[in-house]
């Protein structure tokens, strides 16, 4: 059973990658399948018992925390035209666990996102951050994932991995491998974004964090690392004394929908993971 009961999710970007869409639209509200790709992370939150969701946004993104909250006017319009199947699908979304809101005033870095939402978390706590941007579809939550390591390792802090081609280190984080265990590594340090030769590992971060709240004495400083902004890749070098700081490849298929490639790509492989189109659609992809 796992202690982790929160997870913060930074979503006040822009999503400038997805203009002109996103000039009303949050990206974080844009659709996988048939629902926004901010449910689908708070759904991977929720099925690994994470109980409170708490949301860095931007003061343009009200329709996110309408997505969350009760809408009794449809929920009544349902009922009159006894649509009850329907009702169900409309009130899940705020029975997934309590909603928390915090506004990040500007976009200074991921690490002052996380930093924001500081408040919530309780001293020596373990929470977790989830990047709704990466999409990830497997049998186990990925972020359980993460937990069952968190476990093994006494409480250590646990980010997500996926290896790359040498040549694309320079879009990430880079972990530096202190020690191979069976499925999980501990790692020593991390370097964001290098270049292909001074990486110290193929081995990346991507969207997936459990961290403790020392993290934020580190993150306190507003120190700016890469681009000018406050990096949290920055602040996981705090991490790495006892209980440590490990990493596992997580077992699933995780899609940048941050990108427009990205963001079909989940589309595609969520619907072929759907009973209901799963034929129709493999029938349209054999034609193409």
């Amino acid at each position: 059973m796992s202690s982790i009961k929160k997870a913060i999710f930074p979503i006040a970007g822009l999503g400038t990658r997805f203009l002109p869409a996103t000039k009303s639209i949050p990206k974080e509200m844009l659709i996988v399948l048939d629902r926004p790709v901010i449910e689908w992370a708070v759904i991977e939150a929720s099925k690994a018992g994470i109980e409170e969701m708490i949301f860095v946004i931007s003061s343009n993104k009200n329709s996110v925390i309408e997505h969350f909250d009760r809408s009794e006017i449809l929920e009544n319009a349902l009922k009159k035209k006894k649509k009850i199947d329907q009702i169900g699908l409309v009130q899940s979304q705020n029975q997934l666990g309590s909603f928390s809101f915090v506004i990040q005033d500007e976009p200074k870095g991921l690490g002052h996102a996380v930093w924001c939402a500081r408040k919530f978390i309780g001293t020596n706590e373990n929470f977790a951050v989830i990047l709704p941007d990466d999409i990830i579809l497997s049998k186990i939550p990925a972020i359980k994932q993460l937990m069952r390591v968190h476990l093994k390792t006494n409480g250590g802090s646990v980010l997500g991995l996926e290896s790359v081609p040498k040549k694309e280190v320079s879009k990430y984080g880079v972990i530096k491998i202190k020690k191979r265990y069976e499925n999980y590594f501990s790692i020593s340090n991390l370097v964001e974004k290098p270049m292909y030769s001074q990486a110290p590992s193929n081995l990346t971060v991507v969207g997936r964090y459990l961290l403790n709240s020392k993290v934020f004495n580190y993150l306190s400083l507003q120190k700016k690392g890469y681009g000018n902004e406050i990096q949290l890749t920055d602040s996981l070098v705090q991490l790495t004394d006892k209980p440590g700081l490990y990493g596992i490849e997580f077992n699933g298929k995780r899609f940048d929908c941050g990108s427009k490639f990205g963001f079909i790509e989940a589309n595609i492989n969520f619907g072929l993971n759907d009973g209901d189109i799963k034929s129709n659609l493999k029938g349209m992809l054999r034609k193409l």
